[in-house]
């Protein structure tokens, strides 16, 4: 029994690796990885409707970032629309400047500073408030 065990097994063993040399498993064609051709880079073709600043214009994209963003936030002088004038009519808004959207960024623009006692309040540490305590000064 032991000699027909391995007779069957040698035989199965022949017939496994007899199928894999016909299947050209390592013989295929396949891409060549490093044989890789790069494309030409796109070209963005240029704009003939550009036309060149004129002499002692002011040049666009000069603007610092705060400015810009004033720009985008307020829309300086520009008019209003008709769904603004609707909401700022609905809110009694005649009786205030027009133009205040132009002042808001302006360095004469009086602002608070709320300060260390803002700070201290937004950062406190969270609890349940077991351990709060309250002074009065002078008491």
């Amino acid at each position: 029994m032991n000699r027909t065990t391995a007779i069957l097994a040698a035989s199965i063993l022949a017939t496994t690796l007899s199928a894999c040399g016909s299947n050209n498993l390592f013989s295929r064609d396949r891409p060549d990885e490093f044989a890789v051709s790069r494309q030409a880079p796109l070209v963005v073709p240029p704009d003939f409707s550009l036309t060149p600043p004129a002499p002692g214009a002011a040049r666009p994209g000069n603007e610092s970032t705060a400015e810009q963003t004033l720009k985008a936030l307020f829309g300086g002088p520009a008019q209003r629309s008709a769904t603004e004038n609707q909401i700022i009519g609905s809110a009694d808004g005649q009786r205030g400047d027009p133009g205040v959207r132009s002042n808001v960024g302006s360095p004469d623009t009086q602002v608070v500073d709320k300060g260390l006692v803002t700070r201290d309040i937004i950062f406190a540490p969270e609890g349940d408030g077991r351990d709060a305590q309250a002074a009065i000064p002078g008491a």
